[in-house]
C-alpha cells in the first residue's frame, strides 16, 4: 500500500514537471518588462531608474 502511494506521488510530480515546462501565454510580455541593462522589472511605461542616472 505504501509503495502504491509513493508511486502515485512520483507520477504526480512527473506530470506537474511536464506541465511546468510548457510555455504559457504572457511569458514573453513578462520578459519584455525587464530592463535590458540591469535586469530589474520596469513598472509602468517610463524608463528604468538605471537609465535615468539615479542611484
Amino acid at each position: 500500500m505504501i509503495i502504491k502511494a509513493v508511486a502515485m506521488f512520483l507520477v504526480g510530480m512527473v506530470v506537474l514537471g511536464i506541465f511546468g515546462k510548457l510555455r504559457f501565454p504572457g511569458q514573453q510580455r513578462l520578459a519584455d518588462a525587464k530592463c535590458k541593462n540591469c535586469g530589474r522589472y520596469r513598472i509602468g511605461k517610463g524608463p528604468c531608474p538605471c537609465e535615468k542616472g539615479h542611484p
